[in-house]
């Protein structure tokens, strides 16, 4: 083992520490400022559009897991870099974790609501990992020849001073990585998911005084590898700005209406559960969503009226926006006009018969049929205020993204996507125009005339809808089948192929497949 190479091991390590002491720390004061998510979270907020869009269409769902990787592979080569450097010099190591550390804490100073204490996991990590840096090269030291890590390629500099020496060094280091790993971060993962599922278990939800409608028989076609009418809680679409679920306990949790309105008022949590509920089917689309992609489901939702909720606040004439915001400071803007014509839009409280699983917004999130969700569906909302929208721009709208923004017709082929064999095939998939509603859906083979397909029934025009139609395959080869979908309005899905940016990805939908003789 090469000095350098185990000055290397030594950083790392006190990475690893820095990291492990700051998320402990981090939970012991119920802080959301560790600075692995400090530093995440500036990252999002000021990635140009190009990077937000490649890193949702490249990892979906999973695009803040691997934010979080790339930022700790990074990290783990810098501290790499200097644990090495300061085989010859100590101070270049210490160095680098005080730039480190100054990153952390000015990440953390930006995060929403922010006070001084939000510095404070930071600094200790630092201030732990500098400790193990320091043992640790020091030890390095002590067990290389001639008591200095001078890392010339030489016989002897090339060999620790004895197998046991090298062994010693590296079960050291490796104890501190494990450590590390295991009393950090699953000690934050426990007290998390301890803390708040306990506290969602406890969450009785009152029924419905206008409960959804029953699906229709024959809604779910049931067919293999299209999606069903109803997404599982396990199985819906996240996308969100939040890096770590935030906590909020429905014990503490209160929701503030102000702005421009004659009556602001603050409601909590009991409050909300003892007004009367209505339940909903609404399918939720993100807008990042590509032709054909996944970023949307459907789910069955339990709350109260938005409606009713500024009715009793009493907006003021101009107030046209509704800037919903969430613990985290993440924001939405909504058309006022939108929330108050008689749609289903609801501060929901349930999702699927259970309250709300803590990924989606737990314990009370806004699900507005008929736009997308960053300009209506706030998660962990905790404040709801009137203005205008020549007043405010929302979360996404600096960054270049449209002010309002609709649902825009959309269809889909689930099945067939790859080989099937000669003979009759099931072409079938969903399609989607919330609040207008799917009138009719066509079908075509390698640019072929339309054909209609038939449509499945549904609870309403707030739902995606399935669709199947019968394919006679008889010639063998590759065939591309294309699908477009004709809302209740009458107007036609386009075909113009789009990016989701500004408002939302528009084009037909197509998969080539290879009917096998």
């Amino acid at each position: 083992m090469r000095v350098r190479a185990a000055g290397g091991v030594a950083g790392v390590a006190a990475a690893a520490v820095a990291l492990a002491v700051a998320e402990l720390v981090t939970v012991a004061t119920g802080s959301e400022t560790g600075p692995l998510v400090a530093v995440g979270g500036v990252v999002v907020d000021n990635s140009p559009e190009p990077a937000t869009e490649f890193a949702i269409s490249t990892f979906g769902v999973h695009d803040k897991t691997a934010l979080l990787v790339g930022i700790v592979v990074v990290l783990a080569g810098a501290a790499a870099l200097l644990g090495a450097a300061a085989t010859r010099r100590l101070w270049i190591g210490l160095a680098g974790l005080g730039g480190f550390a100054a990153v952390g804490v000015v990440s953390a100073l930006t995060r929403h609501d922010a006070t001084a204490a939000a510095v404070v996991p930071t600094l200790v990590g630092a201030a732990a990992a500098g400790g193990t840096f320091v043992v640790l090269q020091r030890r390095l030291i002590m067990e290389t020849p001639e008591g200095h890590a001078d890392d010339t390629p030489t016989e002897v500099h090339d060999q620790p001073s004895s197998g046991s020496s090298r062994r010693g060094f590296l079960g050291t280091a490796a104890g501190v990585l494990g450590g590390a790993a295991v009393v950090g971060f699953g000690g934050r993962w426990v007290a998390t998911q301890r803390d708040l599922s306990a506290a969602r278990a406890a969450v009785a939800l009152p029924g419905p005084v206008d409960p959804a409608p029953a699906v229709p028989v024959g809604a779910d076609l049931r067919l293999p590898d299209l999606d069903s009418y109803l997404t599982g809680n396990d199985d819906f679409y996240r996308i969100d700005t939040a890096l770590v679920v935030p906590r909020v306990r429905p014990d503490t949790w209160e929701l503030r209406i102000h702005g421009r309105v004659r009556h602001p008022y603050t409601i909590d949590f009991a409050d909300l559960l003892s007004r009367p509920m209505v339940e909903r089917y609404v399918t939720l689309a993100c807008v990042s969503n590509q032709v054909g992609g996944g970023l949307i489901g459907n789910a069955r939702w339990l709350g109260v009226p938005v409606a009713e909720l500024l009715a009793a606040a009493e907006p003021e004439p101009g107030a046209d926006q509704v800037v919903s915001r969430a613990v985290d400071g993440w924001t939405c803007g909504t058309p006022t006009a939108v929330l108050t014509d008689g749609r289903d839009a609801l501060l929901a409280v349930g999702m699927n018969g259970q309250p709300l699983p803590l990924e989606h917004g737990f314990p009370v999130r806004m699900v507005v049929p008929g736009l997308y969700g960053y300009v209506s569906a706030c998660k962990w909302i905790t404040e709801i205020e009137l203005t205008s929208f020549d007043d405010y721009d929302a979360y996404w709208v600096p960054r270049g993204w449209a002010q309002q923004a609709p649902i825009k017709t959309q269809s889909r082929i689930d099945t067939p996507r790859r080989r099937v064999p000669a003979g009759p095939v099931m072409v079938a998939g969903v399609a989607w125009a919330q609040h207008r509603g799917i009138d009719r859906v066509e079908v075509r083979v390698d640019g072929g005339p339309w054909q209609e397909a038939e449509l499945a029934e549904t609870v309403s025009a707030d739902t995606w809808r399935q669709w199947s139609w019968r394919w006679e395959a008889t010639q063998p080869g590759e065939h591309e089948l294309a699908v477009r979908a004709t809302d209740a309005t009458g107007q036609v899905q386009p075909s113009e192929p789009r990016p989701p940016a500004p408002d939302g990805a528009t084009g037909w939908h197509t998969v080539r497949v290879v009917v096998e003789d």
